[in-house]
């Protein structure tokens, strides 16, 4: 039997990935190239579209290399990239300005600007409520048509990270339902493009700009050209398969296709991440998105801003290097941390409160407190805070029934343990920890036939390494911890806004 092997690309924010794996989902190798990333100004990111493009082709061909195998044996390829990184193009794929990546956050007026019309488009945004993050396409396309009119009227084409690589990969001009159903508004089943809300920002030119063909995920964009090929070490017409957002090519990874189920993506920040059978807005979440995972199925999102940095900045000012000693001492302490609890808004709240101004706070602190009491305590709060998330999508709708979890928190059992015991949920881990990357793999698999589908792929592919389950006592003593908890915003917001006084 013919071996088949298949390339996944994770684009990120500091550098592309590539991995390079089997029909069944194991890994053979992964290979990095890092890129920079310039800071113009206060709030600016901008990276060089030709440095991810460089970045590619020296990842895929280290990947290939280290995995010993021939070029003639890659099967498929799909990638995956940063949402929104937003980069204008001439008539020849070139770009004319640099990329504003995800981060870039100029464009805050513009985004105010979309939250002024009150366009229908603007349900996935709270219900309507608002607010938009200067993050998405359309507010960083009106930045750049309000204050370099000349740059934005020469693009040919304004698309995403992942546009500009297929582009260049393939010579397609496409888009991804994925990114277009979550960061541009657009909606398939009421006429795909905002066309009411371009025609209120009078950026009605935008809509011809963005790539005229959306595809779904796990379909063929197209095979390599020539000079891709070359680039990238690989065979002329080797088929390009479509990709979307890390984060959410990241629940393919982990498993997380079908109803009901929450992919929960941990890190410096908090990420979950819902399938849902039916449609709902609501305040407090963000969606649901039409068709962006899976035909017929609406995603659901909820984030925490600042949750594994915060974790972070207190080893870093007990003066550890690293978590061993402070998750050994805090294991020793009951739930609720005697008394302690934390509000874990360092950099604001992203979701249910949406509240950038909104800072961390550390409630009833005595003498008898120490660092071990002020870490557990503070895992709690990240933990309260998911919970929030959780109830706020169960009050509009939508009940997980499954949780899998990725990242940082993983490598730890008490915060893991604290997570299942607030939420009363068990937590499953699997196998492979790079869930972006296998998440492209799956979606190769698909795109090269291997599989039928994206759900049948990933059964096979994705495999569970152990589970965590609840205590249903220590869920019990955690609720008045909560409840104070939950409470705690609103007071603190007050002590805000006198201090802004």
């Amino acid at each position: 039997m013919k071996k088949i092997y298949l390339i996944g690309v994770d684009g990120g924010t500091e550098s592309l990935r590539a991995g390079v794996f089997d029909h069944a989902g194991v890994p053979l190798a992964y290979a990095a190239t890092t890129y920079a990333t310039e800071f113009p100004a206060p709030g600016w990111a901008e990276q060089n579209p030709q440095d991810w493009w460089s970045a590619l082709g020296q990842s895929v061909r280290e990947a290939v290399k280290k995995a010993g195998i021939r070029p003639d044996q890659v099967t498929a390829m799909t990638v995956d990239t940063t949402c929104c990184s937003v980069v204008a193009l001439d008539s020849a794929g070139n770009a004319v300005r640099p990329a504003l990546i995800w981060m870039d956050v100029r464009s805050a007026k513009q985004a105010e600007q979309l939250v002024a019309t009150g366009d229908a488009a603007l349900c996935i945004n709270s219900n309507g409520n608002g607010p938009v993050s200067a993050e998405w396409m359309i507010p960083k396309a009106l930045w750049i048509q309000q204050n370099e009119p000349e740059l934005f009227d020469r693009a040919f084409t304004v698309c995403e990270y992942q546009d500009y690589l297929n582009l260049h990969l393939t010579g397609r001009r496409v888009a991804s339902i994925n990114n277009v159903a979550s960061r541009w508004h657009y909606n398939r089943s009421r006429g795909g493009i905002p066309q009411s809300l371009l025609k209120s920002l009078d950026l009605e030119a935008l809509a011809e700009k963005w790539p005229q063909e959306v595809l779904a995920l796990g379909e063929v964009i197209g095979g390599l050209t020539t000079e891709a090929a070359e680039h990238l070490g690989l065979p002329t017409g080797l088929p390009v398969v479509q990709g979307g957002a890390d984060a959410q090519i990241g629940m393919i990874g982990l498993g997380v296709v079908q109803p009901g189920s929450l992919a929960f993506i941990t890190g410096s920040s908090h990420l979950q991440l819902g399938l849902s059978e039916k449609e709902f807005y609501g305040t407090g979440i963000w969606g649901t998105y039409s068709d962006a995972l899976l035909p017929g199925l609406y995603s659901v999102e909820g984030g925490q801003t600042s949750t594994g940095s915060v974790i972070n900045w207190l080893k870093n000012l007990f003066g550890e290097s690293d978590y061993s000693a402070l998750n050994r001492d805090a294991l020793q302490l009951p739930p609720g941390s005697e008394g302690l609890v934390v509000q874990e808004h360092f950099q604001g709240n992203r979701t249910p409160h949406t509240d950038p101004r909104s800072r961390g706070a550390f409630h009833g602190l005595t003498l008898k407190h120490g660092r071990a009491h002020l870490f557990r305590a503070t895992i709690e709060g990240v933990a309260f805070g998911s919970e929030l998330i959780l109830e706020t999508m169960r009050n509009n709708g939508f009940h997980p029934q499954s949780v899998v979890v990725s990242g940082g928190a993983t490598r730890s059992d008490l915060w893991l343990q604290i997570h299942a015991d607030v939420s009363n949920l068990p937590l499953t881990l699997t196998k492979n920890p790079d869930a972006p990357l296998l998440g492209c793999a799956i979606l190769a698999a698909v795109g090269a036939g291997i599989y039928e589908d994206i759900p049948s792929a990933a059964q096979q592919m994705v495999e569970v390494d152990r589970m965590i389950e609840p205590n249903a006592q220590t869920h019990a003593e955690y609720q008045p911890f909560y409840e104070a908890y939950k409470s705690s915003y609103a007071t603190l917001r007050t002590i805000r806004q006198q201090l802004e006084v």
